[in-house]
């Protein structure tokens, strides 16, 4: 079945940003005197918003964190991005040769996505074909976003591609009915074993042959 529209989460699948996100997070909670790893990270927090982090954080630690937590982990990420943030490998290059409409649907809020695009130099490629969870009532693993995104550009969901690196985001994915790509690149899952049931890439230039595959072009 022909694919009309690709969307793209961002963080850990445009940008190489979720490993800047955790060393974050860690940091400033560590701060609190809350310890957290990377596979506490990966398993608990990857591919949510920030509302839905902090409620995990209050339930398994009994800790409400302070009311000026969020501002002061966005402020210092930002710092971070603006000194160390990367697009994953090869993507920038995909997204100039591709042939099909393009958007973004992330659980990220509106100034940090923009501010990341912006800085990986990707604002105009999407431009305002950007959608994120405060646009809905229900986040990823919610169908929510992905349903919006697909409204949004006119589109069948049936006729969607989801490029995602999250057990959320693929769950939120195959429940608006869309086919999708595990994309496994990122930093922050060098190493991991890729979900059970899924297409799971780490080089953007094999995307071209699992879309062919996707849409039953013969090899």
């Amino acid at each position: 079945m022909q694919v009309d529209l690709i969307i793209f989460d961002c963080d850990g699948v445009i940008a190489d940003s979720e490993i800047l996100s955790a060393e974050v997070l860690i940091a400033q909670l560590a701060g609190l005197g809350i310890t957290v790893t990377l596979d506490d990270v990966r398993r608990d927090f990857l591919g949510r918003s920030f509302p839905t982090v902090a409620a995990s954080i209050r339930s398994r630690f009994a800790r409400t964190l302070p009311d000026d937590f969020e501002l002061g982990y966005r402020a210092r990420l930002l710092d971070r991005f603006a000194t160390d943030l990367a697009p994953t490998l090869g993507v920038t290059d995909l997204l100039a040769r591709l042939d099909r409409r393009v958007c973004v649907a992330t659980s990220s809020s509106p100034p940090r996505v923009a501010r990341t695009l912006q800085v990986l130099g990707l604002a105009s490629r999407f431009g305002d074909h950007v959608f994120t969870a405060s646009q809905v009532a229900h986040g990823k693993p919610a169908p929510d976003l992905f349903l919006f995104a697909a409204a949004q550009m006119r589109t069948d969901p049936a006729h969607a591609l989801v490029i995602e690196d999250s057990a959320p985001g693929l769950a939120a994915a195959r429940a608006a009915g869309m086919r999708v790509l595990h994309y496994a690149g990122g930093a922050h899952l060098a190493g991991q074993p890729a979900p059970d049931g899924h297409d799971s890439f780490v080089d953007w230039r094999d995307f071209p042959a699992r879309l062919a595959r996707i849409e039953g072009v013969p090899a």
